[in-house]
């Protein structure tokens, strides 16, 4: 099969088609037929040799994938060969064959291509686990998205609107900001124009926010902690704006507030496989009554994978890039 990857870890223009065998389904895996793959940020780092690869996954990057289910190994039972599902990987996923382990796969929702659904189970698995399971979003209730034109904010701005919540989001420019909006976001602040806490605390009479998604870190972290509500959850994905910030923890003590953070990739095959029963549960309906639509920014082969990656990190996108055999 042919795969995408580096022989020397390094830029975009490290990345070239290389070929390897087809892997084989252990028991409890299937091996998919790659239609379209997401691009992630992780893939970023992991081809610039900076990413903690977990043990066990394979050397190819790539965290989901979407496609046609051609094999299975012993105690599966769900999918058959034939199958379309999308899916939740370890890695794997920039190759023509991908292994995955069944309780991973999930259903492509009615109403979205194949290679649109490439792009759903990363973003969508990350967004439910921390907000909706672990930060307990409740509706009515306030969430800010910082990034809310990645593909880890849109999924986040659709699912808390979809189950009943306000939502303020951040980005850099208008045409960010405007796309904020069409996501469904309730306001949009452009960070770079904007004081995202005056901004806020101006909405909210001075209340604050209930839960915020942040994926920067660093000199945030110390703004986000003021600005939660009584009660307030701070849940940190990412943190490339730095790891250390020096923090008032009198806010955490005198407003109850819960400050967390998770990684999905490192998390057991049974954790990932209940966040996706959950998926297909709470959220794909969502896809089905057009709440919720994929927002797929490009799509590029894999003979053009550096091209792909030099879009994801010029941050020039809105929503998911994907790449195709």
């Amino acid at each position: 099969m042919h795969f995408v990857g580096v022989t020397t870890p390094g830029g975009p223009s490290n990345l070239s088609v290389m070929v390897a065998p087809v892997p084989l389904p252990k028991d409890g895996e299937v091996l998919i037929k790659v239609h379209a793959a997401g691009v992630n940020g992780a893939d970023l780092r992991e081809r610039e040799g900076r990413y903690p690869v977990p043990a066990g996954a394979p050397d190819i990057m790539g965290l989901e994938v979407a496609g046609e289910i051609i094999a299975s190994g012993k105690y599966c039972s769900r999918f058959k060969p034939g199958d379309l599902v999308c899916a939740l990987l370890i890695g794997g996923g920039y190759a023509e064959y991908a292994i995955a382990p069944e309780g991973q796969c999930m259903t492509i929702p009615d109403g979205v291509s194949v290679v649109d659904a490439a792009g759903l189970p990363e973003v969508f698995c990350t967004v439910w686990t921390n907000v909706m399971d672990r930060c307990q979003l409740r509706p009515g209730e306030t969430l800010l998205v910082q990034g809310g034109t990645s593909g880890i904010g849109y999924a986040a701005i659709k699912v808390a609107k979809a189950f009943g919540a306000n939502v303020f989001a951040t980005a850099r420019n208008k045409v960010k900001c405007d796309a904020i909006l069409r996501f469904g976001a309730d306001c949009a602040i452009n960070y770079r124009a904007e004081d995202f806490v005056d901004i806020v605390q101006t909405r909210t009479n001075g209340r604050g926010v209930d839960v915020i998604v942040d994926i920067i870190g660093g000199d945030y972290l110390p703004k986000e902690v003021s600005l939660l509500a009584h009660g307030g959850r701070l849940m940190i994905i990412n943190l490339r704006g730095g790891k250390l910030a020096e923090i008032d923890f009198g806010h955490v003590h005198s407003k109850h507030l819960t400050i967390t953070g998770a990684r999905l990739r490192p998390r057991s095959i049974a954790e990932k496989s209940e966040i996706c029963r959950s998926l297909e549960t709470h959220v794909w309906p969502k896809f089905t009554d057009g709440v919720i639509v994929p927002e797929t920014h490009a799509v590029f082969s894999f003979a053009n994978a550096a091209e792909a990656h030099q879009l994801m990190e010029s941050s020039n996108h809105i929503g998911k890039i994907l790449l195709t055999p």
